[in-house]
């Protein structure tokens, strides 16, 4: 009898059937309920064990909680345009459209105004979680006479058995076949970028250029020919790698509100919504876990230079990012470290002058990242503070003469670094060679403070490295002068 007053109201005109729409990736591209958590978090750290308590209340009362404590910005979470436009246009009909979400209902109403086109709000309420069976049973009630309903998880195929038609909302290959077998599918809208694209974005693999600072130790070092060194750094190199991604996802998350304020980072696929939250909250411990595996293996104080990273990694983008001209230092010692990583590696004696050249260039480098974010912040017309950071419009001018200054002084640095130890150091054949490298470095550092004056740098000046021609000109030159200086006086 069920089956047949299911397929009579299938028959019906989508019209008189209304439509239910779930929030949590569905109408936007996140989650209300981490969004919360993690502004609550932000708010401080210790914040954790009092979501525990209220755990022990059901996860509606947390819900709740979130809703009412932390001031989640709506107009700047990420919609899923598609299932926003047919919804809008089947409002545009005449067709009723209502939200049903396990979304506290505070949250729910407030995206409903920014929307403008629900007839009404079905949510958590701080005692019903308005999730799979229990939605499924609400909305049976009512809507007596059918509905149709648009979700996006397996949670949801309760609700789509209830439902009398389905929209399915950038389903997996299960979601979709479990779907379908719950009854008629009114739409699909199928996921643009997939899930491993945006996942293998916000690692950031192509930031892993950076770590082949451990190498240069091991170079330098004499220590090019032993196989067992370029086992080591490699390793090494693995390690720090899968490390820097995860805290990568850690900055991405703990900094989505102001990426989706900033005019390239609102891309990133945590900020865009491409890369669900709960996803990256479950990759960054793995990763932490496989980088000091493999850490262990390398030894003690591999470990130990590693979580020295780390933590200083965790204690720039939860405060220090946020501190004018230290932020800029913090990123110009965690280049240096992957240098100290290198010579532990390597076990090699380290070079003071490389350490020193090591901080005036990325210092340098690190100012032009923040004169170019600064820049486009100026030239978009906006007033106060750049958003997540602790700098104004009249600071352009101060980074513009430090940046440069300390550009000028990495290449003295490199001079003074050839004179005192490279020349003397016994496996340069053609050491002369060397001095063709700080012209270089100069034409480099001054191209990259042009490119950042005229507005026309990527924020982050390694990406710009590699994709910018003369940029990798003036590399393949540097390489080969080294390369040459080295073996070149045995090919006489």
């Amino acid at each position: 009898m069920e089956d047949i007053q299911r397929l009579q109201r299938s028959a019906e005109p989508e019209l008189q059937l209304p439509l239910i729409l779930d929030l949590d990736h569905t109408l936007i591209r996140t989650d209300c309920f981490f969004e919360a958590l993690i502004l609550f978090l932000k708010s401080n750290p210790l914040n954790l064990f009092v979501v525990f308590y209220w755990l022990f209340r059901g996860r509606a009362y947390v819900k709740q909680q979130l809703a009412i404590r932390v001031d989640l910005k709506i107009d700047n979470l990420p919609l899923n345009e598609d299932v926003v436009a047919y919804a809008r246009a089947e409002a545009g009909k005449g067709r009723d459209v209502h939200m049903a979400t396990a979304a506290d209902e505070v949250l729910a109403i407030a995206v409903a105004s920014r929307l403008g086109f629900v007839n009404e709000v079905h949510a958590s309420n701080g005692k019903i979680n308005l999730k799979s069976s229990n939605k499924a049973s609400y909305l049976e009630q009512r809507f007596p006479d059918g509905f149709a309903y648009a979700g996006d998880s397996i949670s949801d195929l309760p609700v789509f058995k209830s439902a009398v038609r389905s929209l399915i909302v950038h389903p997996s290959d299960s979601l979709s076949q479990k779907a379908m077998r719950c009854g008629e599918v009114e739409k699909t809208f199928v996921r643009p970028d997939g899930f491993f694209r945006p996942l293998l974005k916000s690692l950031r693999l192509h930031q892993w250029a950076k770590n082949t600072l451990l190498f240069v130790p091991l170079i330098l070092g004499g220590q090019a020919l032993n196989p067992e060194a370029w086992a080591s750094a490699v390793l090494g190199f693995v390690a720090l790698g899968v490390l820097a991604s995860s805290t990568y996802l850690l900055n991405d998350l703990w900094d989505l509100e102001a990426d989706r304020q900033h005019w390239s980072k609102k891309a990133r696929p945590l900020a865009s919504g491409k890369l669900k939250i709960a996803h990256a909250m479950l990759a960054i411990p793995l990763g932490f876990t496989l980088s000091f595996a493999i850490a262990a293996i390398l030894g003690p104080f591999v470990v130990l230079g590693l979580f020295a990273y780390l933590v200083t990694t965790v204690a720039y983008s939860f405060y220090l990012k946020r501190v004018p001209l230290l932020d800029t230092a913090v990123l110009a010692v965690l280049f240096t470290m992957r240098l100290g990583v290198g010579v532990t590696l390597v076990d090699v004696p380290p070079s003071p002058w490389l350490f020193v050249f090591s901080m005036y260039l990325f210092l340098s480098l690190s100012l032009a990242k923040r004169h170019t974010e600064l820049g486009r912040h100026v030239e978009a017309g906006t007033n106060g503070e750049m958003s997540g950071r602790g700098y104004r419009n009249r600071d352009l001018p101060i980074l513009l003469a430090l940046g440069s200054a300390s550009g000028l002084a990495a290449t003295l640095v490199m001079v003074l670094y050839l004179t005192n130890e490279a020349f003397n150091a016994d496996f340069y054949s053609a050491s002369m060679l060397l001095w063709g490298m700080p012209p270089i470095l100069f034409l480099w550092l001054g191209r990259v403070w042009l490119k950042c004056q005229r507005l026309e740098l990527n924020d982050d000046p390694v990406v710009f490295a590699l994709k910018d021609k003369q940029s990798l000109v003036l590399g393949g030159v540097l390489a080969i002068l080294f390369v040459f200086a080295w073996f070149g006086g045995y090919l006489v």
